[in-house]
């Protein structure tokens, strides 16, 4: 049978969790590190797309090379933003 916490006991729980985070998030390693995660993933959704893409219309090849290459920079400028913010100090 579970017990019941109570409210004040949840945010006790959800606050030692989140504590380490910040820590880490002091000197900006992790969120560098997010970010980096982030656009990685998120260029490779894009060339994912771009292939599928490909694939499917292989004479609109043109186009589709344009828009992903501007989507993979869009995608990286947010790993620069966190490098940025990192060495600044915030």
């Amino acid at each position: 049978m579970r017990s019941k916490k109570t409210r004040k006991q949840t945010n006790k729980i959800g606050i030692e969790m989140i504590l380490p985070i910040a820590e880490l998030t002091y000197n900006g390693t992790f969120a560098l590190g997010l970010a980096g995660a982030g656009s990685a993933i998120g260029i490779g959704l894009i060339g994912y797309g771009a292939s599928a893409a490909v694939g499917r219309n292989p004479g609109a090849s043109g186009k589709i090379l344009v828009q992903a290459i501007i989507g993979m920079a869009l995608a990286e400028a947010i790993a620069i933003y966190a490098l940025v913010l990192v060495f600044m100090g915030k």
